[in-house]
C-alpha cells in the first residue's frame, strides 16, 4: 500500500500531549468540534462517559467495565490517574476499495483508571474523536498480579436520550442472515421475531440486536452502532432496554465453558464504535470503520486484482444443477461407484462455458462450486469432520484442464471452500488447499461455514470463530490468496490491515429469492442494507438476475426487484468482488442490459452518495480507478418515486456520454419486473436528471468521458 502523507503537528511529531497534573483533560472533541465525549468518575468510582452532538446529548451518561471468571469485577472503585490527548491526521491510500485517499483525522483522550482498592488495578480506556462519530475501547496495560483474565461480560452501556426508529436485525450468535425490522427503540422484540424456517443455525439467546445497528431521530440524527478491529475477542451484539432506551454489550459466548474472552495481560478490545451523522448519505460516506484498524501488514497486494466473476452458483440455488456428484463414501474414502446423477454442475464441460462467456464480456473471474470431494455428506451430518477434501476434484471435474483453458483466455478461476463449518478438518488442510491454489495462480477463494460450528457448543461469532476465520485470512496471504467469507463474522474494517479480506457474505443475501419459504427479500431489504449492514464493509450479494421471475426452474420464488434496479446494485451494493450471478443463457438473451454489466467497475476512484433515506431510496455515483469513466446507481424499496441526479460532482469542461438503463414507464418489481428502457444523451457537470424509479426498481447509468 502506498502511504501518500502524514500531516501533524510539529508539536505531534515529539510524542504525545500528557495532562497529569490536578487539572486532568476529561473531555475531548472532534476536529470540526460538533461531536464532544465528556469522561468521568461518579461517587462510586465508576467510570462512565457522554457524548454531544451539535450541544445536543446524544449518548447520556454510560457505564463501563467488565465482570470476569472468579474474580472481582472491574466496574467501579477506580480514580483517574492521569489522561493523554493527542491530535492525528493522516491520509492513507486503499490499496483497492471504494475511494483511494481515506482522510484519517481524529482527537484523542486516553483515560487511564486505577482501583483504590488494595488490588490497583488498572485499565485505559480510549477515546478517538471523528467529525463523522467516534470509537472507544478498553486497554488492559500490564501490571503485576494480572497475567490473564477472563471475560464473562463486556459492561459498555450507550444510553439513548430518546426513542429513535431503529433498524435492526436479532442479536444471533450464528447468523446475519434475517431479515431488518423497522420499528421505535422501544418496540425492539426479538422473542417474537420469526426467523427464516431454513435457518436452522439460528440462535438467538438473548434480548439483543446485532451491530451495525442504525437509528434516525425525530430532528435528522443518524447514529449507528458496531465495532472495528475485532481480533481475538467475541463478537459484540447489543442488549436492549426497551424502557430504559439503553442498549449494553452483550458478548457471544461458548458452550463449552463458563467465560466469554479468555485474554494475556496486555491486550486491547476492540473498538466500540458510534458512527454521527446529520444525514443518511454520510453514513455511508463515513471511513470511521477503516480508520480505526492498524495500517496495512501486508505490504503489497497487487497481486488481487478487483474483478467482476461469473459462475455455477445461481443454477445450484435454481435446481438447475447439484453441488455433489453421486460418490459414497467406502472405508472412510470418497470412491465412484457408478452411481453419479447426472446433475452434478461443476463440470469440466460447464466451467468451459462460463469461462468463454466471461472472457467475451470483461468478466475476470469464474467461481467453481461444487469441485470438491465431500459434497454428498456436507449438511445434516454430527459426523461432519472429515468428509470435505479442498484439492481432490470430483471426476468429471479436470483441474489441470481448467485451469489451462481459463488462463489461455485471460480468466481467473476462483477457488471455494465450503468449510460445513467442521473447522478443525479446514484447519489442517490449509496449507494444502492454498498451496494448490498457488500452484495454479489462483487468488481468490469463496469460503463457506454452513451450519453449526464443529467443535458443537460454539458459535459462529464467538472468539473462538473469530479467531478462526481471521488466522485463515492471514494464513492465505502467505499464498498470496485473497479470501471472501460466507456465513463469516461481521466485517469489522480488518481489510486495512489486511487487504487480501476483501469480501464477505453476512446478511441475507440473493440466494434467499432462490429458495426461501417466505417470499425471499422484500423491496425495501437493499435499501435498508446500504445504511447498515454495508456501513462494516463490502457485501459479497452477487446481484445481476436477469430472469426475475424463473418460472422454468421454481414457479412459487422470484427476485423482488426490478431489472434495473439489479444493474444498479453493482454501484450501490459495494464490493471488489462482483457477481454476474444469473445463468449464460439469460445473458446472452439480453445483451442490451448486459452491456452495462461489462462497462460496469469494480474498484473505485471516489464515492459520492448523492442521496438517500434509511429502507426508501439510496444513489451513489463512483467513479472508476485508471479511468475517467462515472457510474451512478439508484434503488428504492416498494414505493415509486422520482429523483433528481445533480451531475455537479463531474470534472470541470468535460463532456461525458450517459448511457442509462431506466425502469419502462410500465415497469413493477412483481407485475412487470423486466421491463427496461435504454437511453443515451450527452452530460456535463451542469447536468441534472430527474428520473422516476419504479417499485422496487431503479437506474443504472454509465458516463463515459468524450
Amino acid at each position: 500500500m502506498k502511504f501518500i502523507a502524514k500531516i501533524a503537528a510539529v508539536f505531534l511529531l515529539m510524542g504525545l500531549v500528557s495532562c497529569k497534573t490536578e487539572s486532568l483533560t476529561t473531555s475531548v472533541a472532534s476536529p470540526n468540534s460538533a461531536i464532544k465525549v465528556d469522561v468521568d468518575i461518579n461517587e462510586k468510582g465508576k467510570p462512565l462517559y457522554q457524548v454531544t452532538f451539535n450541544n445536543k446529548t446524544v449518548i447520556a451518561p454510560s457505564f463501563l467495565g467488565f465482570d470476569f471468571k472468579n474474580v472481582e469485577a472491574l466496574n467501579d472503585n477506580f480514580k483517574i490517574v492521569k489522561t493523554i490527548t493527542n491530535t492525528f491526521n493522516e491520509t492513507w491510500q486503499m490499496p483497492w476499495g471504494e475511494q483511494l485517499d481515506v482522510v484519517n483525522h481524529y482527537n484523542e483522550l486516553k483515560v487511564e483508571l486505577e482501583e483504590t482498592s488494595e488490588e490497583k488495578r488498572k485499565l485505559n480506556v480510549v477515546f478517538r474523536v471523528y467529525d463523522d462519530g467516534i470509537g472507544f475501547r478498553y486497554e488492559f496495560p500490564e501490571q503485576p498480579g494480572l497475567k490473564e483474565v477472563f471475560i464473562t461480560e463486556e459492561n459498555t452501556e450507550f444510553n439513548l436520550t430518546e426513542d429513535y426508529k431503529t433498524f435492526w436485525i436479532p442479536g444471533d450468535w450464528d447468523i446475519y442472515e434475517h431479515l431488518y425490522s423497522t420499528t421505535k427503540l422501544s418496540e425492539i422484540d426479538t422473542e417474537n421475531y420469526k426467523v427464516n424456517s431454513a435457518l436452522a443455525q439460528t440462535s438467538i439467546p438473548n434480548k439483543a440486536v446485532n451491530t451495525p445497528v442504525t437509528m434516525v431521530g425525530k430532528d435528522g440524527l443518524h447514529l449507528s452502532f458496531h465495532e472495528a478491529a475485532l481480533v481475538d475477542y467475541s463478537g459484540m451484539t447489543l442488549g436492549v432496554d426497551t424502557e430504559k432506551l439503553s442498549l449494553k454489550s452483550i458478548l457471544v459466548g461458548s458452550d463449552n465453558q463458563d467465560y466469554k474472552v479468555k485474554q494475556t495481560v496486555p491486550f486491547n478490545t476492540p473498538w466500540r464504535t458510534i458512527q454521527i451523522t446529520d444525514n443518511a448519505p454520510d453514513l455511508i460516506e463515513s471511513n470511521l470503520i477503516v480508520n480505526l484498524n492498524e495500517p496495512n501488514k501486508l505490504g503489497d497486494v497487487s497481486w488481487f486484482t478487483p474483478m467482476k466473476y461469473t459462475g455455477v452458483w445461481w443454477e445450484m440455488h435454481l435446481g438447475k444443477s447439484s453441488w455433489d456428484y453421486g460418490m459414497e463414501q467406502v472405508d472412510g474414502q470418497w470412491k465412484d461407484t457408478g452411481k453419479a446423477h447426472g446433475r452434478h454442475g461443476a463440470t469440466t464441460e460447464n466451467v468451459k462455458r462460463f469461462i468463454d462467456f466471461s472472457a467475451k464480456n470483461n468478466i475476470k473471474g469464474v467461481l467453481v462450486e461444487g469441485w470438491n470431494t465431500g459434497w454428498e455428506r456436507w449438511i445434516g451430518f454430527e459426523d461432519r469432520e472429515g468428509v470435505f477434501d479442498f484439492v481432490t476434484p470430483y471426476p468429471d471435474y479436470n483441474l489441470d484442464e481448467v485451469t489451462r483453458y481459463a488462463k489461455e483466455k485471460g480468466v481467473e478461476i476462483i477457488m471455494h471452500h465450503e468449510t460445513s463449518a467442521a473447522t478443525q478438518t479446514y484447519e489442517k488442510q490449509q496449507d494444502t488447499a492454498y498451496a494448490l491454489m498457488q500452484k495454479y495462480r489462483m487468488h481468490a477463494v469463496k469460503s463457506g461455514y454452513v451450519g453449526k460450528i464443529i467443535p458443537k457448543g460454539e458459535y459462529h461469532h464467538g472468539q473462538y470463530m473469530v479467531n478462526q476465520y481471521n488466522n485463515a485470512a492471514i494464513k492465505a496471504a502467505k499464498y498470496q490468496v485473497a479470501v471472501n467469507a460466507h456465513e463469516p463474522i461481521k466485517a469489522t474494517g480488518l481489510r486495512r490491515t489486511y487487504p487480501n479480506i476483501i469480501s464477505r457474505e453476512g446478511l441475507r443475501g440473493q440466494e434467499f429469492n432462490a429458495w426461501s419459504p417466505d417470499g425471499g427479500n422484500p423491496p425495501e431489504h437493499l435499501p435498508i442494507v446500504a445504511f447498515t449492514r454495508m456501513l462494516a464493509g463490502p457485501i459479497d450479494f452477487t446481484p445481476g438476475i436477469f430472469d426475475i421471475k424463473f418460472d422454468k426452474y421454481k414457479k412459487d420464488n422470484q427476485v423482488n426487484t426490478t431489472l434495473a434496479q439489479q444493474l444498479a446494485l453493482y454501484v450501490v451494493i459495494y464490493s471488489p468482488v462482483q457477481m454476474a450471478a444469473d445463468l449464460v443463457e439469460h445473458y446472452e438473451a439480453n445483451p442490451k442490459p448486459l452491456q452495462f454489466i461489462k462497462d460496469v467497475g469494480v474498484d473505485w476512484e471516489k464515492t459520492k452518495v448523492l442521496n438517500g433515506e434509511i429502507g426508501d431510496y439510496v444513489t451513489i455515483a463512483r467513479k472508476e480507478r485508471n479511468t475517467e469513466n462515472w457510474f451512478v446507481g439508484s434503488i428504492t424499496d416498494e414505493n415509486a418515486r422520482e429523483i433528481t441526479i445533480d451531475f455537479d460532482f463531474l470534472d470541470d469542461k468535460a463532456t461525458y456520454t450517459a448511457t442509462i438503463y431506466k425502469d419502462a414507464k410500465d415497469a413493477h418489481w412483481n407485475d412487470n419486473p423486466t421491463a427496461l428502457a435504454i437511453e443515451t444523451q450527452t452530460i456535463t457537470k451542469d447536468s441534472k436528471l430527474t428520473l422516476r424509479l419504479a417499485e422496487g426498481g431503479g437506474v443504472a447509468i454509465s458516463l463515459q468521458k468524450q
